[in-house]
């Protein structure tokens, strides 16, 4: 008699309720109970479980998963940013909380924790003009999943500074005028959320720049994070050209010239804060490819000891841009952190008893006290000419941005000579091949050797993350042919790998630097007098104990901060 009054009232029950009475994860009356309380309160009967904590997330879909025989996901085995964001309306997954897993043919593979709902497939069928296919996942990971994919640009930026942001769109007398219907564009509603959304999250993410790239079907957003670029999302192509011309507008660029490439700055405001951003417009075969580089002010602020200088280097550095005069190089590749380096140094030496010039193509990041000049090619504004300007500006410390060319380069080291600090950049690979490309523009030998004080040569290589980093069993033999000794493999230390969690990227979290710290010594003078090659100067600064760049990457892997697969990519010269 029991048994037939509990099929009878589990009968009444439909969906998930009567499948947790079958279980029995739950009473006929319980369920009854829920079923009511979800339909006072306009929820589902899944949430109204999962609220009442009768039944876990886990339970449940494992509940459904083995009474219908429909395939289980484990969200947090995800990552977001890789999931299809274009085959159903946000508003839908959110009004229904499902999520699109991906699709094959005409089928669209859903998550969702509620597979009896048929309302939700129709609708969506409906929506999608595809054929759902239901994946069950767990409610509070879907829960959190939608709730971090809906937060808008504004609710993150509050949540960050506390207050509303805006762009800071100055005013150009020179700009052009703009017809109505470019006007209407550049202010549609949906474009302007959409960048202001990808900018906050690009922050969020801590990434470097974001790509916004137009092709003949498709339209795709990247992001450059800790050196290596990820596809975010692939709006409609259909906004490529209103995108464009919002970004220009408040870049204060041309919007009716798409056929030259041009270069801008805006600005993010939210509350006390401001993050600049450099603009770059390249035309391409299908649209405008821009590249929005972040200039975070607190990025030249960190220190010089955030930027991953071990403690000989370190000293070997300060001393010589405490020096009074003389010429201190930066060398490496692009993107290798050289001008964050050159800033840092000049916060070092940014007092009130002195006077600092730049000239920067163009200035990356505004520094208060310092005199930043921008190089402008069209009026005749060129490093040279800065430089020449400078010296009747009583500098103590001038900054040049790159020493392009010989007039460049004769100038700073006369500078260098007549009593100044000067530092500046060029692209070479290590520290000994800087003098040998001097000697390549044509600047005299004794010119260096009297003047150039010190070189330091740098890359970038990812840093683990300390929150899932593990203990690596290299070979032995890798190890030696790395560069490692045979006493240094004495088993004291374990090297470490990458693994991953959702703290990080791929097991790295963040990038940190790799020296070699070169000080122009007497007997590398006396090299560079005899026109010695960059092997003399490099096989003289190994007799100094000046480490090169694997080397010094080989302390990094030892102390535990970065990969030897990361020190061995960046020093494979």
């Amino acid at each position: 008699m029991e048994t037939t009054l509990v099929e009878q009232s589990s009968s009444a029950l439909s969906g998930v309720a009567r499948m947790l009475v079958h279980a029995g994860k739950l009473q006929p009356k319980a369920a009854e109970d829920l079923a009511r309380h979800a339909r006072e309160k306009k929820q589902s009967f899944v949430a109204a479980v999962i609220s009442a904590g009768v039944v876990s997330s886990a339970d449940l879909a494992h509940t459904l998963h083995q009474a219908l025989s429909i395939p289980l996901l484990d969200l947090s085995a995800m990552d977001p940013q890789r999931l299809p964001r274009d085959l159903i309306e946000p508003k839908l997954a959110q009004q229904y909380h499902v999520v699109a897993l991906g699709r094959r043919g005409n089928k669209l593979y859903l998550g969702g924790a509620d597979p009896t709902d048929q309302e939700v497939i129709e609708r969506i069928k409906f929506a999608a003009q595809l054929q759902p296919e239901w994946i069950i996942v767990e409610h509070d990971k879907l829960t959190k999943m939608l709730a971090s994919s809906a937060a808008s640009a504004s609710e993150t930026l509050a949540s960050i500074a506390g207050e509303d942001f805006d762009f800071d769109i100055a005013e150009d007398a020179g700009a052009p005028q703009e017809d109505e219907q470019e006007l209407a564009d550049v202010e549609d509603a949906p474009v302007v959320r959409f960048l202001q959304k990808m900018l906050v999250d690009a922050i969020n993410m801590r990434a470097s720049d974001l790509h916004f790239e137009p092709y003949e079907y498709h339209y795709r957003v990247r992001f450059r994070v800790d050196g290596e670029l990820r596809e975010i999302t692939q709006p409609p192509i259909a906004i490529k050209d209103k995108l464009a011309s919002r970004i220009k507008v408040i870049s204060r660029l041309d919007i009716a010239e798409r056929r030259v490439p041009q270069d801008g700055r805006m600005k993010l405001k939210f509350g006390s804060k401001a993050i600049d951003f450099r603009v770059s417009t390249l035309p391409t075969l299908f649209g405008e490819k821009i590249v929005i580089r972040i200039l975070d002010p607190s990025s030249a602020k960190l220190g010089i000891d955030a930027l991953g200088y071990e403690k000989i280097e370190k000293e070997r550095l300060l001393e010589c841009i405490g020096r009074p005069y003389g010429m201190v190089l930066v060398t490496g590749p692009t993107g290798s952190g050289k001008t964050v380096s050159l800033y840092t140094c000049l916060n070092i030496l940014n007092q009130p008893g002195v006077n600092i010039s730049t000239v920067e193509d163009p200035a990356e990041i505004n520094l208060p006290g310092i005199n930043q000049v921008n190089v402008n090619d069209k009026a005749g504004l060129n490093f040279s000419a800065a430089l020449k300007s400078f010296l009747r500006q009583d500098p103590d410390i001038i900054m040049v941005g790159e020493i392009r060319d010989l007039e460049t380069a004769d100038i700073a080291i006369k500078a260098a000579q007549t009593g100044h600090m000067v530092m500046s950049t060029l692209h070479t690979n290590d520290a000994p091949k800087t003098l040998t490309r001097l000697l390549n523009m044509g600047v005299a030998p004794f010119n260096i050797a009297s003047s150039v004080l010190l070189i330091t040569a740098q890359r970038l290589v990812r840093r683990l993350c300390e929150n899932c980093k593990t203990p690596a069993d290299y070979p032995r033999d890798a190890m030696l042919r790395a560069g490692y000794k045979e006493e240094e493999l004495d088993g004291s230390w374990k090297p470490y790998r990458a693994v991953g969690c959702q703290n990080c990227n791929n097991g790295y979290r963040g990038r940190v630097g790799v020296y070699q710290v070169m000080p122009i010594t007497e007997e590398i003078q006396r090299i560079i007098l005899a026109e010695g090659t960059s092997m003399d100067i490099a096989a003289q600064a190994q007799k100094e104990g000046v480490r090169d760049l694997r080397q010094f990457g080989l302390v990094k892997v030892r102390v535990g901060v970065t990969t030897l697969e990361e020190v061995l990519s960046a020093t494979n010269e």
